[in-house]
């Protein structure tokens, strides 16, 4: 395990348009219940869209098969975590399923002042601390599976929980549910193609709203002459 979680080097930006004006970075949040897709979601949104870049959390759960330190997570000891929240150094951090997870503030605070837009795949208790955070630069996004019997499909599918892991999740899913309506936009995944379309365009609608046009006064002063 990692004794510290250190700031990743920042990819570059896509070149903007000649006429694209400048604007602040938004922090976009996906949650769901364990198995309705949002990690799946994440995934292709990172791959189609270079602008975007993945909140790398911290956590004290034990390192997955296939998993990489710095990559999937920041893997700590429980006492690293715990003097990482006494320092202020998470944006949120909550306890889930026995392990803690938290997004560390350097690397994220690091992203927007290079120009990038955050992605954030936590749940509704770290969505609403971000939320508390940093206000109208957050987006969020809860996605649904399309029914219970679906949801236990997927999490008996993916292979990687004993059946008691698998249980303890569904027993969960019907509380971090009941959260849909903290979010500004809620989806329900029952074709993950369809789903992720429908999240692209709330991030390119979301990417033009005229409070987030830093660029757009001196643009529209200079059109009208002044």
């Amino acid at each position: 395990m990692t004794a510290a979680v250190d700031t990743p080097a920042i990819p570059p930006r896509r070149q903007p348009h000649a006429t694209e004006l400048e604007r602040r970075g938004l922090l976009f949040v996906l949650s769901s219940p364990s198995g309705a897709g949002k990690s799946t979601i994440a995934r292709k949104l990172l791959e189609a869209d270079p602008s975007i870049a993945m909140s790398v959390s911290a956590t004290t759960r034990p390192m997955r098969p296939g998993e990489q330190d710095g990559v999937d997570y920041h893997f700590v000891d429980v006492p690293t975590f715990k003097q990482m929240a006494a320092d202020g150094a998470f944006l949120e951090w909550a306890h889930v399923f026995d392990h803690r997870y938290g997004t560390p503030r350097a690397p994220v605070d690091a992203m927007l002042a290079s120009g990038r837009d955050v992605l954030f795949d936590i749940d509704w208790q770290g969505a609403q601390q971000l939320f508390q955070q940093a206000g109208g630069d957050v987006v969020r996004v809860f996605i649904l599976p399309p029914s219970v019997d679906e949801l236990g499909r997927r999490l008996a599918r993916r292979g990687t929980d004993s059946a008691e892991v698998v249980a303890s999740r569904m027993a969960r899913a019907a509380s971090e549910i009941s959260h849909w309506d903290g979010y500004d936009y809620v989806l329900i995944n029952d074709d993950v193609e369809r789903c992720f379309a429908q999240v692209r365009l709330i991030l390119r609608a979301e990417r033009l709203k005229r409070s987030r046009q830093t660029g757009l006064i001196g643009f529209a002063r200079k059109l009208m002459g002044g």
